[in-house]
């Protein structure tokens, strides 16, 4: 793994005898599908881990029973393994730790570092009020500390409603960081949580959780992204005051990209409301619907090498990501023959009835990976962009007169233009030379055009799904209104296409270069009857169409 600031600090920890291992920490909350973003903490946190022989921790955050869900769990493990990671025996849970979270809020209130408020949300941020003007304390800022205890210990017991009271830290009401000015550290909520069913009915907030949960578990470096720096002080001023093991918390800049939304509230706005199929539609920035789309977990990682760890917030160009995809399925990815928009050739000369087999490279710079065998016979589908009846210069695929190489089979001629009533294109008429079996001239003369085609008896009917961005606004969140007006309406468009017969069985998850046209992965709803095909990423523009 590449260096970056962070590991910048944490050689100087080691080589300073502060820290003998390094113990890092991934966090998610269990409130919906990992994104891009995640992928980045992903890698940053285990790659760290793994780069320094030390250990990463895989701790839900589950302190929100109403938000959470054993769905995303399973989900999530399932993300962290497709990119290559594991945690071994380090998983957790907040949850874990409740009955110690307890004991340290009740420590804190025996302290007088923390009360019991009665102002509802909305009510508190008026006595929070602004940074550069102090804050007003509330009435319960003052009860004993007697008063307090009864009062918390009857919000564990569930006697008072949900947002009756909250346990607030006792800090500073005239702090310029308003996340100081008496945080709320505690919540009722009446919710079965599915670790610790009904036991609790007060569960602690993130800001408190988290710290305590890293100070148990021993982390040494907390990697968060940079709207948690102004929380640092709060994550500090709880260890301090409860006089516990203190890690410290760095903090980085998360991905932002573009056409893209990476807010989980929002991404799950669009399953609830259908504008997706899922979480994991291949529009999505979610790693499910990256997997379903094609995309590896190597070229992921290669991508969030590249970008890097910095302190400054950007805007990535999600062409780069493309690109690390494109990369590595260009490697990686047999070659196969596919027609999405297919015009029908009848090949004149070659025998009625007959067909024949060609052998055909899987890969062409790789003969390591061998061969297939694709049928051939009198009528074909060529793409109907590689004919053109009046060609403009430098085209060199099928014209009127014009002869082309059909890859790997045979050079052909094109004779006749057949058209439909309305004067539309329906069928092209060609003559083939024997002789060139393979596609290779016996004379040697120079043909410049080559074109894939499929046989119109052997080929396979596909449902063919072409996604696009899923926005049509470089960065969404960040125009006027409602995110979803800017919705491409074009991010899918479903075709018939008829593909060479050897795809027909491919595996949900397969990953093909569909020759002259783009990466393509078979989805999970292809049948026998039924072949389904997502594109991954197109070739790169200049090579999209070799002649």
């Amino acid at each position: 793994m590449s260096s970056n600031f962070i590991h910048d600090i944490i050689d100087a920890d080691l080589a300073s005898g502060k820290h003998s291992e390094v113990v890092t920490r991934f966090p998610p909350e269990p409130n919906g599908y990992l994104h891009i973003g995640h992928a980045k903490a992903i890698c940053l946190d285990f790659g760290t881990a793994l780069k320094y022989g030390g250990r990463c921790h895989l701790r839900y955050d589950d302190t929100n029973p109403t938000a959470e869900d054993t769905e995303y769990v399973g989900a999530i493990e399932e993300d962290v393994r497709w990119l290559g990671f594991d945690w071994g025996k380090n998983l957790f849970w907040a949850s874990d730790y409740f009955d110690r979270m307890y004991e340290c809020a009740v420590e804190l209130i025996q302290m007088g570092k923390a009360y019991v408020c009665d102002l509802s949300v909305d009510a508190f941020k008026e006595y929070r009020g602004v940074p550069h003007l102090p804050g007003k304390e509330p009435a319960g800022r003052n009860r004993s500390i007697e008063e307090n205890l009864e009062l918390f210990e009857k919000m564990k017991a569930g006697e008072f409603a949900d947002g009756a009271y909250v346990l607030r830290a006792k800090i500073d009401m005239n702090s310029p960081n308003l996340h100081m000015r008496d945080p709320a550290i505690y919540r009722i909520k009446h919710a079965s949580h599915h670790n610790t069913g009904d036991k609790w009915c007060i569960y602690p907030m993130y800001d408190f959780a988290h710290c305590l949960e890293d100070s148990i578990e021993g982390v040494t470096h907390s990697l968060c992204t940079l709207e948690f720096e102004v929380h640092r002080p709060l994550y500090d001023w709880i260890l301090e005051t409860l006089s516990l093991y203190q890690p410290h918390q760095y903090e980085f800049a998360r991905l932002n990209l573009t056409y893209t939304i990476m807010s989980k509230r929002k991404l799950l706005e669009l399953v609830k409301e259908k504008l997706v199929s899922n979480w994991d539609d291949p529009r999505m920035p979610t790693i499910c619907g990256m997997r379903r789309r094609g995309y590896t977990p190597e070229a992921v990682r290669a991508f969030c090498t590249e970008i890097g760890i910095t302190k400054t917030e950007s805007l990535t160009d999600v062409a780069l990501l493309e690109h690390h995809v494109r990369t590595d399925l260009n490697e990686i990815a047999p070659r196969r023959m596919a027609v999405l928009d297919p015009l029908k050739v009848v090949i004149t000369t070659y025998p009625e009835g007959q067909s024949e087999e060609f052998e055909l490279p899987n890969h062409p710079q790789k003969p390591e990976t061998g061969t297939r065998t694709v049928p051939f016979a009198r009528e074909i589908f060529i793409e109907r962009d590689d004919f053109m009846e009046e060609p403009v210069k430098k085209f060199f695929r099928l014209a009127p007169g014009t002869e082309v190489r059909l890859r790997g089979a045979y050079l052909v001629t094109c004779t006749d233009v057949i058209k439909d009533a309305n004067g539309n294109i329906v069928e092209l008429h060609c003559t083939h030379d024997p002789d060139s079996r393979g596609g290779n001239a016996p004379d040697g003369r120079k043909v410049k055009g080559t074109i894939h085609w499929v046989s119109a008896q052997h080929g396979i009917k596909a449902e063919v799904r072409l996604y696009d961005r899923l926005f049509t606004s470089e960065n969404p969140a960040a125009e006027e209104g409602d995110f979803k007006d800017y919705l491409n309406p074009d991010s899918l468009k479903v075709i018939t296409g008829i593909i060479e017969p050897g795809l027909a069985s491919a595996n949900p998850g397969d990953k093909f270069q569909f020759e002259r046209i783009g990466y393509f992965c078979a989805d999970p709803d292809t049948t026998e009857s039924k072949p389904v095909f997502n594109r991954t990423v197109g070739l790169r523009e200049a090579a999209s169409k070799q002649a």
